[in-house]
């Protein structure tokens, strides 16, 4: 699967049904999942275990796998009777009034544009990552409204400003209560204000927040995004420790909650620090060289897979085409070798592209728009019948 290629949600889905026998949890038991792999905290690390992960799988990728995967399974618990696909559309229609165009029906279905739109928030490679840590940390709030878009609710939108504004006032009241802040404690409370979408810029009361009696899982989410957010520097204070310890009790959560939620994000990024661009201090200039790197060491292990895969097929080709000079070949053979040879005559002008300058990066765009052109092996979102 190709979660960057059209047809990825189709082919995740196919894949979710076809492990009939997984029975999706409710949100709260897929919360610590959604935690572990970093989804809540705007680095995604892995993919959940509802589907294999893979090494050629960005930050990104992955992010749009397990925000679908969440979507997909508060639609399985709901048990609501409309098409997941077509309810989630409407949802997105409702709290972004996303309006499809020509060009949107080109580059794919209007869910999965929107899907890239709500993650890939920033078109400059050189601050991307810094933003995309932020706002995607903050996608949860998707899951969450969602759940109450099938369960009814007729302002969602009412909802997510005020869930945000709850967000905003505690994650800010969690970054102020260090005592000395340091340019990079201020560079990111201005890129957490820039990455609010809903709520306007007047944040509510503390006590506002705590009156209103959030619920559990809400409760869990507020308490781990100011964990994040104390914990991106890799330093906890002794203030920021008791304003968490507050916050904890404030919701009504247990001391033993308030450690875990501490514990599991000095977990997460002490694992993963080396991976996760906000940790680190490098310049733009270092940032934009690894960003490109990276994406060409992905496109290139991705194509030399396909490739592989084209010629391993081909050998079954010569096969059967050996065989042909002895035996009649029946009807299913028959069809396997004529689309064997024509996918050969595809990967004629592909293996050209890839070899080209910079054709890692120009056979991607060759799958997406005109997909009909290349071999099989190329298309990781194609489902046999």
């Amino acid at each position: 699967m190709n979660p960057s290629g059209t047809g990825w949600i189709t082919k995740l889905l196919r894949l979710l049904k076809v492990n009939s026998e997984h029975e999706f949890e409710s949100l709260e038991e897929l919360y610590p999942k959604l935690r572990s792999v970093g989804f809540l905290y705007g680095s995604n690390m892995a993919t959940l275990d509802s589907v294999e992960d893979s090494s050629d799988y960005t930050n990104e990728e992955r992010c749009k796998i397990n925000l679908l995967i969440a979507l997909y399974a508060v639609h399985t618990q709901t048990k609501s009777p409309k098409p997941f696909e077509k309810s989630l559309l409407n949802f997105y229609k409702e709290i972004t009034g996303y309006k499809s165009s020509f060009i949107s029906t080109i580059l794919g279905t209007n869910l999965e544009t929107i899907l890239h739109k709500r993650i890939h928030i920033d078109n400059n490679i050189l601050t991307k990552n810094f933003s995309f840590f932020v706002t995607n940390a903050l996608l949860f709030m998707d899951v969450m409204a969602y759940r109450k878009y099938l369960e009814g609710e007729k302002h969602t939108i009412h909802y997510l400003k005020q869930f945000e504004n709850s967000i905003r006032t505690l994650v800010l009241s969690a970054l102020n209560s260090k005592s000395l802040k340091t340019s990079y404690d201020t560079s990111l409370i201005k890129l957490l204000e820039s990455s609010f979408r809903f709520s306007n810029d007047v944040s509510y009361n503390y006590k506002t927040v705590i009156d209103a009696t959030p619920s559990e899982l809400e409760s869990f989410y507020f308490l781990d995004l100011a964990c994040m957010s104390t914990w991106s520097d890799l330093k906890l204070e002794g203030s920021e420790q008791d304003f968490l310890n507050k916050l904890g009790y404030d919701l009504k959560m247990s001391k033993a909650t308030v450690k875990e939620s501490i514990s599991s994000v000095q977990l997460f990024y002490t694992t993963h620090k080396n991976k996760m661009a906000l940790l680190n201090s490098k310049n733009s200039v270092q940032s934009f060289y690894d960003n490109t790197s990276l994406m060409v060491r992905k496109l290139i292990s991705r194509n030399s897979k396909r490739l592989f895969k084209e010629l391993k097929e081909s050998k079954e080709l010569v096969k059967l085409l050996s065989q042909s000079a002895h035996r009649e070949l029946n009807d299913a053979e028959q069809k396997q070798m004529q689309d064997q040879l024509l996918d050969v005559l595809k990967s004629i002008p592909s293996l050209a592209i890839f070899l080209l300058p910079g054709g890692a990066i120009l056979l991607p765009l060759f799958v997406k728009f005109i997909p009909k052109l290349l071999p099989s092996a190329f298309d990781d979102n194609r489902i046999n019948d």
